[in-house]
């Protein structure tokens, strides 16, 4: 009975040593046909513990819950390395790899320092990737993607609590972002129309895999922007079981599940709830913001060449004023000047993709829509006179078409979109410059977009150098220059070359077309007749260079130069200013009379030092310096809103015993020029009773500059590994150092004793007496958050 029974207490040991290990568990497949690779390896980094796949290039991994890099190889393909992947006992972490075929490499594995990162040949400069633990442990992020890339090299923010995306000295409007290849238009709550900013991110970064941030050399499939293209990789659920996480974070509430609807199909979902109206309310802040969202993803494996995904993102989000926090003369000014506002957006989406022998397919259907109210009464009476009754409404729905050919020698990348266009409003807005007409008009507008797209991507001398080409034509029926499409065509060459294994020299060049914003298409007069027909696509052409050092500790340094030089933005006639310096507000940009005159340029050097999970350490190092100049009235290059100068970021942590992590980030943004107000216009009875705060002196465009800011974030998690869940506590501190930052100037109105508006004439017209106040903001913000994964 001794050697049965000793068996049993081996097997039961055994049972129990694996209890206590994670799992993971996934595919390795070439990238194009989804073939499986049998026999390829998948190693943990730094330990002994590896694997082979099987003959359907499934494999399975056990280790200790921590955070690891994990690698898979196979001869003649590149070796791809996956960081800091998370692993825990509550559910098996899902990795597949999918490798790119390296004709250099037939006959062995190779793997050198420059591999760690993987290279695009398509897109060699101005691409950087951030993975998911690198975005969910961000310190003073909040897991707010907008916020986690101002740590790469090219980025800036603004002083406010704004999610704006500036790139390379471009506005917020410049951007695109994509979801597992399907375009979302917005990934803010309280969006501004017509730009890409707001407060809080929409995206749940629990549905994250990866995140590549392209601010050059665009995929010519995805090139319709002018700074950059966020192309968002989304995980799959899990195929165990049902699971989620419940999570409590600095300003809302959340639970995301996930799991098998088949054995073929998959889910993850989530839905989240802020409640910053309760935390505003106790503070005695003056407006109440409430937003939700939600999102999914479901795929279905139909086979081993075919599978479709579903896609939806969609919030909803309100804007009140609290009308009891007027104890102040800045809580006064605010309520006198925020409307109320409620917002909602949602956009869904469906990939199918077929692979073929050499080749795969994607067919991508999606659509998008936004609807947009604002109204504002005088003294916020609604028997008062209304300043504002704004309702909008923009729908995009798309079909692209890509195909991507492995052939004998080149890469080829094919394909074709096309797009319907609605955009309708009702708009009155009585807050215009002394001596403008009230805006008072209704738009209905639908118009059609088609591109046609090409690629072709070769390598020579054994995988030295690389040379891509590509032509992307872009064309609408909005009016007769935009429905040809060679007015719009974007040529683009990107060349790279392998000094050595550790060292690439990588260029690029191209002509990228993006659209007006909708306020500006669908502007018409009194009359009802559209305005602004003449207008065409704004053009950017980018000029980039750069080296790359890759180091053999899984860190690479890299320095870029680039030259960006704009053409026919649109010139908004009102107010005589561009709209390439708007963008950084609530509300809505670009309505008005504007003409495709405007041209601009911004410059500057990108220094990069990124370490991946090294022995613990992992950061970022990030330097920028950067001009942005547009045209002003009189046609002279002056600075632009997003001419910082400086921009500074590092990030790092290290990964400590018992599963305590740290993290800090330090910040520092050169100033911003900005427009002085014009004191006099802004202090007439009749104007800033419709305006409630002052005018810019466009006259004196961008003449004066904030000042330069310091930030410094904090981060420490603690996690706890239990068998069914697991637990991660974490304290994150915004602006440590509780540094003052400057924003414009506000204008006040002086009140007499009895707390009324003290008024003089001059020249028979009245005005109010004014003053300026500074609008500097400082405080320290820490939250506590949680996260139960089960």
């Amino acid at each position: 009975m001794r050697v049965p029974l000793t068996s049993l207490l081996l097997i039961v040991l055994s049972i129990s040593l694996q209890a206590q290990k994670g799992i993971i568990k996934g595919r390795v497949y070439d990238r194009i046909n989804n073939e499986p690779l049998p026999f390829a390896n998948v190693i943990i980094e730094g330990t002994t513990t590896g694997t082979t796949t099987d003959a359907n290039g499934n494999y399975t991994l056990l280790a200790e819950p921590g955070l690891y890099n994990v690698t898979a190889s196979f001869i003649g393909y590149n070796t791809k390395t996956e960081y800091e992947v998370q692993l825990n006992l509550s559910s098996p972490r899902y990795l597949d790899f999918a490798l790119q075929e390296n004709s250099k490499s037939l006959g062995e594995v190779e793997v050198s320092a420059q591999q760690q990162f993987e290279r695009r040949p398509e897109s060699p400069v101005s691409v950087n990737t951030l993975g998911i633990n690198e975005i969910q442990r961000n310190p003073g992020g909040n897991q707010d993607i907008s916020k986690v890339i101002q740590a790469l090299p090219g980025v800036a923010s603004t002083p406010s609590f704004r999610n704006d995306i500036i790139i390379r000295g471009g506005g917020p409007n410049e951007n695109k972002f994509f979801l597992d290849g399907i375009e979302i238009p917005a990934i803010n709550h309280f969006a501004t129309q017509g730009s890409s900013g707001g407060p809080v991110g929409m995206i749940n970064v629990n549905f994250i895999r990866e995140v590549n941030l392209y601010t050059g050399a665009f995929p010519v499939e995805k090139a319709q922007s002018l700074s950059s293209v966020m192309d968002i990789q989304l995980k799959d659920g899990r195929k165990d079981r049902t699971g989620g996480i419940f999570q409590v974070g600095a300003s809302e509430v959340g639970l995301t599940l996930e799991g098998p609807l088949s054995e073929k199909t998959t889910y993850i979902a989530s839905a989240r709830r802020s409640y910053l109206q309760f935390l505003f309310s106790l503070l005695d802040l003056s407006f109440l913001p409430t937003y939700n969202d939600f999102q999914a993803k479901v795929k279905y494996r139909i086979d081993d060449k075919n599978q479709i995904t579903f896609l939806g993102l969609g919030a909803i989000d309100n804007f009140k004023l609290n009308l009891d926090a007027n104890e102040t003369e800045l809580q006064r000014y605010q309520l006198r000047l925020l409307p109320v506002n409620e917002q909602w957006n949602y956009s869904i989406g469906a990939k199918y993709t077929h692979f073929g022998e050499k080749s795969y397919t994607n067919y991508i259907l999606s659509r998008f829509m936004l609807n947009n109210t604002a109204e504002k009464f005088l003294n916020n009476d609604p028997d008062d006179v209304q300043l504002l009754d704004y309702t909008s409404r923009e729908i995009e729905n798309k079909l692209r078409i890509e195909h991507i050919l492995r052939g004998e020698d080149w890469r080829w990348t094919a394909g074709l979109g096309l797009e319907e266009a609605k955009y309708n409003t009702r708009t009155l807005d009585r807050r215009v410059p002394d001596g403008f007409p009230d805006l008072s008009y209704q738009s209905d507008l639908r118009f059609f977009k088609y591109s046609l797209f090409g690629q072709a991507t070769r390598s020579f001398w054994n995988e030295k150098l690389s040379l891509t080409l590509g032509l992307r034509a872009d064309a609408n029926t909005f009016n007769e220059e935009m429905t040809n499409p060679l007015n719009q065509l974007s040529p683009k060459v990107a060349v790279s070359y392998n000094f050595t294994s550790e060292w690439s020299w990588n260029s690029s060049y191209g002509i990228y077309y993006q659209l007006p914003p909708y306020p500006t298409l669908g502007y018409r007069d009194a009359a009802g007749s559209l305005v602004n027909t003449d207008l065409s696509y704004i053009r950017a052409t980018h000029y980039v260079t750069g080296i790359t050092h890759y180091l053999p500790f899984s860190a690479k340094i890299s320095l870029e130069g680039f030259y960006k030089l704009y053409a026919r933005y649109p010139f908004m006639l009102r107010d005589s200013i561009t709209l390439a310096n708007l963008g950084s507000d609530f509300g809505v940009i670009g309505i008005g009379e504007a003409t495709s005159t405007s041209a601009g340029q911004a410059y500057g050097l990108e220094l990069l030092y990124q370490q991946k999970l090294y022995k613990g350490w992992f950061g970022t190092l990030a330097y920028t310096w950067v001009r942005s100049e547009f045209e002003d009235k009189n046609g002279d290059l002056t600075p632009s809103s997003w001419d910082n100068g400086h921009i500074i970021t590092l990030t790092m942590g290290k990964k400590l015993k018992k599963n305590w992590e740290i993290g800090i980030q330090y910040q520092y943004l050169g100033g911003a020029p900005y427009t002085p107000l014009d004191l006099q216009t802004s202090s007439l009875v009749n104007v800033y009773d419709v305006n409630q705060q002052g005018l810019p002196d466009y006259d004196r465009l961008n003449t004066q500059r904030l000042a330069s800011f310091n930030r410094l974030n904090l981060r420490i998690d603690k996690k706890w590994f239990f068998t069914r869940w697991s637990l991660d506590v974490y304290l994150d501190v915004q602006n440590a150092l509780a540094q003052s930052i400057q924003g414009n100037p506000v204008l006040l109105l002086d009140l007499d004793a009895n707390g009324n508006p003290v008024t003089y004439t001059d020249n028979g017209r009245e005005y109010y007496r004014t003053k300026t106040v500074e609008d500097e903001t400082g405080t320290l913000i820490p939250s506590i958050g949680l996260i139960v994964e089960f």
